[in-house]
Order: structure tokens, then sequence, then C-alpha cells
């Protein structure tokens, strides 16, 4: 029986086979027979077509015609100069490697740091093309920055991750957080008067807030093709906050003022922190509802955070979350460290004007501060103004940091957490106010 069931399928098989060859089978007429040839190579040829492709001959020859990488396709790419192909490689190399130093050496955010300077590593690999379209830096970019998914995703899990407690306990230090905001308008009127169109200094301006997400959500909007400077910059800054900002601090501050022990904040009762992002969300929609992607996701983590019946979804926000997207947002915009995009005078200018907008930030927070010591009761130490931007919670930590060394015991990180959210929730208005202005 079992023979007579696999003569069976093998006949099946056959008349099908043949059924099909029938079916394909065409004119010799039309048939185009294609010949391959190969031809032999001496062992000189083998070495010197070995050579064309390593990366020390594309540095080496400033007359390869290699072309630059971009996530946007072969439109938006043209021929390397000698510089961009040469000597701008080997400087950006050299600037990955300074990052890499201070991630792991000084530990200044490395969690940032890292991904975005291994990105550019990869980026100025010659030949490689990783930053392409079909390259695996150019799907990261297109995945998940150039339509601004990434940074809201950030935005969720920085909000899981928020407490609004002190903020709540000590409303007026919002104040603190509206003041650092004079950097992005700052930044604004510096980026007009040195030639940038409005539209593309709005996009620059938000650097001023040292708040990358939002910046890397305002520039896809008002000017994509300034986005990975923009980003780079916006991202080096939060990075080098533990450096740029305790000179200012310091400066703008007597020791006394440092060594300011502030009182206690109050307790604050769990209805408030449940209904705050709410309200926060709600005056969002009815009056500025261009911040509202950035407000939701940020309002949504700390909801969530605060219901606390979803302990598991807001845990995936604040830790696998926000890990894996600060990965593929580092890599994203290290993309944007080639030589060609980067080494240029636009991002000179942007640089320059990221910083002194971040200085004129943490300065007016911290002048803030002492302005208000002249009408408060209860004294505020100037420090904290310095948190006021967006960099959660960066900046938090080095006013603690600062007023612990001029006051041993004085622990301000709790203090200075109101403004810093406060700052993140301004830098997102702020925004949402420019791009209102250009719809």
């Amino acid at each position: 029986m079992l023979k007579h069931l696999l003569f069976a399928l093998m006949l099946a098989l056959g008349i099908l086979t043949s059924v099909a060859h029938a079916s394909e089978e065409t004119p010799l007429s039309e048939k185009t027979e294609k010949t391959e040839t190969y031809h032999s190579k001496t062992i000189t040829e083998l070495i010197t077509s070995f050579w064309q492709t390593t990366g020390i001959n594309a540095i080496l020859d400033l007359e390869d015609n290699e072309t630059t990488s971009s996530p946007k396709g072969s439109a938006d790419e043209h021929v390397m100069n000698w510089f961009e192909s040469s000597l701008g490689r080997i400087i950006m190399i050299m600037v990955v490697f300074l990052l890499f130093y201070l991630a792991i050496a000084k530990n200044f955010e490395p969690l940032l740091l890292i991904p975005i300077a291994f990105g550019g590593l990869l980026a100025n690999i010659p030949l490689a093309n990783m930053g392409g379209e079909h390259g695996m830096l150019g799907i990261i970019y297109n995945m998940g920055i150039a339509n601004e998914f990434f940074p809201l995703l950030i935005f969720m899990g920085v909000g899981a991750m928020t407490d609004f407690g002190p903020l709540l306990a000590n409303p007026k230090t919002a104040l603190l957080g509206g003041a650092a905001q004079f950097g992005i308008f700052g930044s604004l009127v510096g980026a007009v008067t040195i030639g940038f169109s409005l539209q593309d200094a709005s996009a620059i301006s938000i650097i001023g807030g040292a708040d990358g997400p939002t910046s890397i959500f305002i520039a896809s909007r008002l000017s994509p093709d300034m986005l990975g400077a923009i980003a780079v910059a916006a991202y080096s800054y939060m990075a080098l906050v533990p450096v740029i900002q305790p000179p200012i601090m310091k400066l703008l501050t007597t020791e006394e003022e440092r060594k300011i022990v502030m009182k206690t904040g109050r307790k604050v009762h769990r209805l408030e922190k449940l209904f705050f992002p709410l309200i926060v969300l709600m005056l969002t929609i009815l009056i500025l509802p261009e911040s509202a992607p950035l407000i939701g996701a940020f309002t949504f983590g700390n909801f969530a955070k605060e219901t606390g019946v979803v302990d598991r979804l807001s845990n995936e926000m604040q830790n696998s979350l926000i890990n894996i997207v600060t990965i593929f947002l580092g890599l994203g915009v290290g993309s944007m460290l080639s030589a060609d995009k980067f080494l240029v005078i636009e991002t000179l200018g942007i640089m320059i004007i990221g910083l002194l907008a971040f200085a004129a930030g943490t300065a007016m927070g911290v002048l803030m501060a002492k302005l208000m010591n002249k009408f408060t009761k209860d004294p505020i130490n100037p420090l904290i103004g310095a948190a006021g931007v967006s960099a959660v919670p960066m900046s938090a930590r080095v006013v603690s940091k600062v007023g612990s060394e001029a006051k041993p015991g004085n622990i301000l990180l709790m203090h200075a957490m109101g403004p810093n959210v406060a700052g993140v929730i301004g830098s997102a208005v702020a925004a949402g106010v420019l791009l209102s202005i250009f719809k």
C-alpha cells in the first residue's frame, strides 16, 4: 500500500514539473544567452584592487570621487572635496575620541556621549556608506529622528522619571525655570543678527534651553537641513553642563550666597501630583496645541507613574524604553558628525550661538533667584536658578555639587529639581510658541 502511495506521489510530481516547464518554454529566438567571462588577475592586480577598497587609500586619495552619505538618499549626496574625504575625517575622528575621553574618564553624561560619539565614528568610516539611506545609521535616523518619534519617546521616559513634588512644594521656583528660557529667545535674536533666516533661527534657538529632544522636534519641523548640527550642539551642551555651568554660577554668586541653606518644602499630597500633569496638559490643549506632542508625552509618562496602578508600564518607560531609545537617538545624532555635515560654517555659528545662549540661560536663572531674594521671606540659594535650563537632572546634580562644595552637607538637589522640571515645561512651551508663529 505504501509503495503504491509513493509511486502515485512521484507520478503526480513528475506531471506537475512537466507542465511547469512547458508553460515556461519560450522560442529559442527569444532567448538571450549571457556568457560571463572571467578575467584572471595577477597577484599585483589583486593587491592593487584590495588597496583601492581600503580606508587608508580613501583618505589618502584626494581624487577618488567618493560621495557623501545622506539618509535622504542619492538626491541629497554629492562628491566629496579633498577636505571632506581626507583632513575633515581625521579631525572628526579626533573630536570623537575627545568625546569618548569626556564620557569615560570625566564621566560627562556617558549615556549620551558614548552613543553619539560612536555614531560619529561609524559615520566617518570611508566607503562604508553607514549614514546613507540604506546604511545602519541612515535607517536609524529615518526611523525616529527625521519623523520626530524618538524625542517624544524620550519625553515620555523623562516624564515617568520626574517628580513634580519639589515644584508643587515651592511653586515660586517655576519663575526660575521661566527666567532660564531667556537663553532661547536670546539665541533667536543672535541667530537672526548673524544672518540666519527667522525660521532657521527659531530652530536653532531651542539649544539655549539645553533640551536635546525638543531641539530635534522643532528642527524637524522648521529646519530639517540643519537638524544634524542643531541636535549635536544641543546634546553636546547637555553633556557639558558640568563644565559650562559651575564657572558661571560661581562668577555671579558670593561665597555666602552659595552657603544658603533652604528650608524643606511642605509635603505634597498624592492627589496634587496626580492632577498636576492633567492640568498642564489641559492648559496646553486650550492655549498652545502646537506643544501638545511634547507636553502630552511628558505628562503621560508622569501620570502613569503617579497613578500607582500601572507600575509595570511606568518602570518600562523609566528603564527599558528610554534606554533603548537613547541608544538609537545617540547613534542617529552621531550620524550627523560626518565631516561633510559638521565641519561647515553654519555648524560653527550654531555651536557658538548655542554656547552663548546656554550660558545666558544659566546666568538669567541665577540672577532671577538673587532678585527673588529681595522680596521673599525664606531665602533662596541662587545656585538653584542655574537648574532652570532643561537638562534634567544634570543641572540639578551640578547645582547640588557646587552647593555642597561651598557648604558640606548642604543638599540642594530636591530644591533644584523644582526649576529643573519647570525648565522642561518652559522649553516645550517655547517650542510650541515658535511652531505656532510659522504654522
